[in-house]
């Protein structure tokens, strides 16, 4: 048991109380006793009201499943009159604009690609604060964007052919976004600043401008040979590096040795679906990275092949303007942080009679305390210059869940001696009951909302499991181009400029799941500008410098006037349900379906349960590398118990498609040091059962989520391994002779 420490009448982990009370909070003008006291009165007051939400969520349910069991001949307008007669759907107000002041030009002005990582892996929260720039180049060198064919092989060695392939790849970029008055970039043999303009001298010896010369907005170096040139469309900025040193650019015509985007405009520290943290030891580890990054002191030592490296946070980057004065731009990405949603309770904190506490309660005095770090100036860079703190929010049900989070905020910032409005909410639209209600969600935000973001597996988890009695749903891949989900991704983006958001707050798209196909997330996600969102989540760096190019080709904020003149989504296409209907599937169809379920059900939970892995690159049953984390599980886990509930399959066929999958699984992760086999023992693997458990109680669990049973899963796991190490480890100095 972990030793705890008892204050105004909570109870909490010795380790996480320390941390709060000795790390994160000298300097920011809190004292221990007001802050836990004040935690104490929060979780008194505002606790009834959380249950009260969650009971709301369980009782709407049973009035869905009794209405599809007593109506399964569905009727669109009967279904949408009855969710209205409930309380599901809420009348919608008049219109309204979004008031929200003091948030960062991040967040109202740059469109640009979104990073979401797990911050209790601090690589990874470097990588993706320091995600604020990245190198065109290396992006493109190192990825499918440029095919491996006529000579361009990406090999271990460097491959020249394939470096003249990026330098023009690049330089059509140049002429598309930042073009020359007279010619092409392929034809500069030499940069330099002029009267403080830019001058590209040609092959010829003739000297041109850009094409509009307000796209030059800075230097370093001598004007006459600079060291680097400043480009800037559609708010994001592009710098060419000039001279030697670079094996890719070494022998470029005009001496640009390497192009660096401005890429992660924005990067969402996540203490939720990336993040897998069971008890209080794990919690300790999410808020001390947060605490650095907002101090700005957190680094990660790191060995490669050519040494050992120490990464910290990137310092601002400093220019000179082209009428000679100096400024800086950010080195650093806008860091948001995902605080966990209200049905996920913890007893790293306890009350008096020993119930666990909500954990948003917790993250959002913790994170906000050491959020405030950064508001009073004392670490080594500032996060917000406008100083607010921007905790993302997710799986909010409807109105009645956002206001009970913006008086959760009021709150916080009461307690931690905050402004009124410095805490800002991101509403994340992934429950079918904010999706319907999105306009009044907003409302209740309408000064706080710096963020909508759809996010479509959790979302078509949510949607099978509303509509769990209506019917057997369509097969995953169906599901994706289903007519409610294109409805809804229009929908959001919709109603988030009806209410005033653009410039005030981003709207969101969510994720590319395949991190090693670039050539494809380049031919498809520059759908996402186009459908008007300003932010869009991409799952690595180089993603992010890839995807920044589609800001450049589509300007974000001209697409979303052309939008608002046209039709909004409607609501009615939203609400009808993907089932099968009449339609019946193959035997073999049924089998793919099970397996490919299985294999990224297995591939997430085993590297979730046995190493505490949040967010991981599972390769599928066809072994292409996919993003998955809890959103996609409980999509994958829905799925199979909705049509194990309607009798598409059986359990023993489930058992049997987990039981084949297995091996796989095993195999594909037999390179991964501590790595524990499921099969053949199938009963005695933890992450086997809490797979099985997923599929098997998901009819049963609230909303379909998965936390529940990976938290318990994983908790048992490491109590069995404490216990193995306490037997291998001898007990007394004599045994340790003997």
């Amino acid at each position: 048991m972990s030793e705890r420490v008892e204050s105004h009448g909570l109870s909490i982990v010795k380790e996480l109380y320390d941390l709060v009370c000795d790390e994160i909070m000298p300097d920011t003008g809190v004292n221990p006793d007001g802050f836990w006291a004040d935690l104490s009165r929060i979780v008194a007051e505002l606790e009834p009201k959380n249950r009260a939400l969650l009971s709301k969520r369980d009782a709407l349910q049973a009035k869905i499943d009794k209405w599809h069991l007593d109506n399964p001949a569905f009727h669109l307008r009967e279904y949408k009159s009855f969710l209205e007669d409930i309380g599901y759907i809420v009348p919608v107000g008049a219109d309204f604009k979004a008031t929200v002041a003091g948030a960062d030009a991040e967040i109202t002005r740059i469109a640009g690609p979104q990073l979401v990582v797990p911050v209790d892996n601090s690589r990874y929260a470097l990588n993706a604060a320091n995600a604020r720039w990245g190198s065109l180049y290396d992006a493109l060198y190192s990825t499918d964007v440029i095919p491996e064919t006529d000579g361009c092989k990406l090999t271990k060695k460097y491959n020249p052919v394939r470096g003249r392939q990026v330098i023009q790849y690049a330089r059509r970029f140049l002429d598309r976004a930042t073009p020359m008055a007279v010619g092409s970039h392929n034809y500069v043999v030499k940069y330099k600043v002029k009267s403080g303009q830019l001058v590209g001298v040609m092959g010829d010896g003739n000297e041109h401008g850009l094409g509009k010369r307000e796209r030059f907005a800075g230097y370093t170096g001598a004007p006459e040979a600079p060291d680097s040139i400043l480009l800037k469309h559609n708010a994001l900025h592009i710098e060419l590096r000039l001279g030697e040193g670079y094996y890719i650019g070494r022998n470029d015509l005009a001496g640009i040795y390497d192009i660096q985007l401005e890429s992660a405009v924005s990067a969402i520290m996540d203490c939720e679906d990336s993040v897998s943290a069971v008890d209080a030891s794990d919690k300790a580890r999410v808020y001390k990275n947060w605490l650095g990054l907002m101090k700005g002191d957190l680094t990660r030592t790191v060995i490669k092949d050519d040494g050992v490296l120490e990464r910290s946070l990137e310092k601002d980057r400093k220019y000179t303007a082209p009428n000679g004065r100096s400024f800086t731009i950010p080195g650093r990405a806008l860091m948001l942080l995902r605080n966990v949603g209200l049905h996920m309770y913890t007893d790293a904190v306890t009350t008096a009679s020993g119930n666990p506490i909500p954990e948003g309660f917790l993250d959002a005095m913790v994170t906000a305390l050491a959020a405030k770090h950064d508001l009073l100036g004392n670490g080594r860079f500032r996060n917000s210059r406008a100083g607010s703190v921007y905790i993302v929010k997710p799986k909010l049900h409807g109105p009645e869940e956002v206001a009970a989070t913006i008086e959760l905020f009021e709150r916080v910032e009461d307690a931690l001696g905050l402004d009124r409005l410095t805490l800002k909410i991101g509403i994340m639209d992934e429950e079918r009951r904010t999706t319907v209600n999105l306009k009044e969600c907003i409302r209740l935000a309408e000064n706080r909302v710096i963020f909508i973001n759809t996010g479509f597996l959790d979302r078509t988890a949510d949607e099978i499991h509303t509509s769990m009695e209506a019917g057997p749903m369509l097969p995953k891949a169906e599901l994706k181009t289903a007519p409610w989900l294109l409805a809804y991704e229009d929908w959001n983006v919709d109603i988030g400029m009806e209410t005033g958001l653009p410039r005030h707050a981003q709207i969101g798209k969510g994720m590319w799941a395949e991190p090693d196909n670039m050539a494809a997330m380049m031919d498809t996600k520059v759908n996402h500008p186009r459908a008007g969102a300003t932010s869009a989540w991409v799952p690595s760096p180089t993603a992010a410098t890839l995807h920044a190019m589609h800001y450049h080709r589509v300007n974000v904020g001209t697409r979303q006037r052309e939008l608002i003149r046209m039709t909004r989504a409607n609501l009615d296409d939203i609400l009808v349900i993907p089932v099968l209907g009449e339609r019946t599937l193959s035997d073999i169809g049924i089998k793919a379906e099970l397996e490919n379920n299985a294999q990224g059900i297995l591939g997430y939970v085993v590297r979730w349960i046995e190493q505490g892995i949040g967010c991981s690159k599972v390769p599928d049953i066809n072994n292409v590398m996919l993003m998955e984390d809890r959103a996609t599980l409980r999509i994958s886990s829905q799925h199979i118990a909705n049509w194990l509930h309607h009798g598409i399959t059986t359990k023993e066929q489930v058992v049997e498609a987990f039981r084949k999958i297995a091996p796989l699984v095993d195999y594909q992760n037999s390179g991964n040091p501590g790595y524990i086999n499921m099969a053949p023992e199938f009963d005695d693997s933890i992450a086997f059962q809490a797979a099985l458990d997923l599929v098997f109680t998901g009819r049963a669990e609230p909303n379909g989520y998965t936390e529940r049973t990976l938290h318990g899963r994983r908790r048992e796991f490491k109590e069995k391994l404490s216990a193995e190490n306490q037997k291998e480890r001898p007990s007394t100095a004599m045994e340790a002779v003997a």
